[in-house]
């Protein structure tokens, strides 16, 4: 899957536009037995994925505890390069370059889930002429800093869509589909220094908009000044993502991805008519040994419907 842009959230701060993905490395040590291995909870799950012994590891984190980039560090052999070239001569000058530690952990992570889920696809465009004249309407006499965005109501219909369409919404394990009985949407962000995180955001079908609003706010700032908490990077049920169209790679053990486009004018016909309306292209990715496209297509519909009623976001 190629390299995914996260939500861009950076209008929760003012402005109002709004497969496999890294997860944020913290600093956070469980409580230790006298034989186990001191390493974040990230650094254990990249560690299964890798097929690497964690013992054998040396950890540069808190107290020797190894982190996600020691893993990645181990999982990262020399990978060659060949550059493209029309001449003959040149191609035999190409130099092998060591893989970015993390790219070669998310090649490993992709490698897997392309090979164990056998994935489908469905696409739907959603016209958010309502939503967006509600949100206008919402933020005419809120100030700046408390006002909404894009994001928050897209990310609270997908909220409320996991919950009516639960097929969706949680693990496979073991050779079967484990519903979550909540809802931890895991949000891609994109870091200003390159690289995503997908912390999750917790219980987000239950938060009224405006904390919604506000949890988002700080779960991104946290996110890019790489300050998450554990709590915030535990077990996503679904991952939401912001590519114009995206047809992602499904983060394993989760059965769902869902990407989000930018919010762009289209023409629409109404009553007829032609004009033009924002709207956003909501594209799902899942899981067919957990559900098949029936099930997917409610999804989808389910964001829709929600979004032509958002006083009830």
């Amino acid at each position: 899957m190629a390299e995914q842009k996260g939500i861009d959230l950076s209008s929760v701060h003012g402005s109002g536009k709004g497969g496999r993905i890294a997860r944020s490395d913290v600093e956070h040590t469980p409580a230790e037995g006298p034989h186990r291995v001191k390493a974040s909870p990230l650094a254990r799950r990249l560690a299964r994925s890798s097929g690497i012994d964690l013992s054998s590891l040396r950890g540069t984190g808190r107290g020797g505890a190894i982190r996600a980039d020691d893993v990645r560090a181990a999982s990262a052999g020399p990978v060659s390069r060949t550059v493209e070239s029309r001449e003959p001569a040149r191609l035999s000058s190409a130099t092998a370059e060591p893989a970015y530690p993390a790219r070669a952990a998310i090649a490993a992570l992709m490698s897997r889930a392309n090979s164990e889920i056998p994935h489908y696809y469905l696409s739907t465009r959603v016209d958010l002429a309502v939503a967006m004249a509600w949100m206008r309407d919402r933020n005419a006499n809120r100030p700046v800093a408390e006002r909404l965005v894009p994001a928050a109501l897209l990310l609270k219909a997908v909220a409320l869509a996991a919950r009516r369409v639960p097929e969706l919404n949680g693990y496979w394990k073991d050779g079967a589909f484990v519903p979550s009985p909540t809802v931890r949407l895991g949000v891609a962000v994109s870091l200003r220094g390159g690289g995503l995180v997908a912390p999750a955001l917790g219980d987000a079908d239950t938060m009224p908009l405006p904390e919604l609003m506000a949890t988002l706010k700080g779960l991104v700032s946290r996110a890019r000044s790489g300050r998450l908490r554990a709590s915030e990077t535990a077990d996503p049920t679904l991952t939401v993502t912001n590519l114009e169209v995206v047809f992602g790679v499904i983060y394993p053990p989760q059965v769902a991805l869902i990407g989000l486009g930018r919010v762009i004018e289209q023409p629409v016909a109404v009553d007829g008519m032609l004009t033009v309306h924002p709207t956003v292209t909501a594209t799902l990715a899942a899981d067919h040994r957990a559900s098949d496209g029936a099930t997917g297509a409610r999804l989808l519909t389910a964001i829709d419907r929600l979004l032509q009623r958002p006083e009830e976001l």
